[in-house]
């Protein structure tokens, strides 16, 4: 944490990954930002204007779903996840049926 003229801080890092293009953003923010606030402040939203907060993505803090409102703590990595484009259940089960048949 560190304390400035606008009072503390903390450091913390917003993450953004493609199939082929992986962002990582390190800033500081006041203390009590929240996870969409940090993620706001970034300006991830401006380069890739496809992320939807308010509803397809979602946010994570170290691999961990989490509210948007969600206080953050120092050295937090607030991440965006992509919506899946299969169901995983359902991309396993057609494996499973096609080891059996074949």
């Amino acid at each position: 944490m560190v304390t400035g003229p606008e009072g503390d801080t903390i450091r913390v890092e917003v993450a953004y990954a493609l199939p082929d293009e992986q962002v990582l953003l390190s800033l500081e923010v006041p203390e009590g930002t929240t996870a969409r606030e940090a993620v706001e402040r970034s300006g991830i939203l401006e380069r890739f204007p496809e992320i939807d907060l308010g509803g397809t993505n979602k946010l994570g803090i170290f691999g961990r779903l989490t509210r948007a409102d969600q206080p953050l703590r120092d050295r937090d990595r607030v991440e965006i996840y992509r919506p899946l484009k299969a169901d995983p259940k359902e991309t396993r089960r057609r494996r499973a049926a096609k080891k059996e048949s074949g």
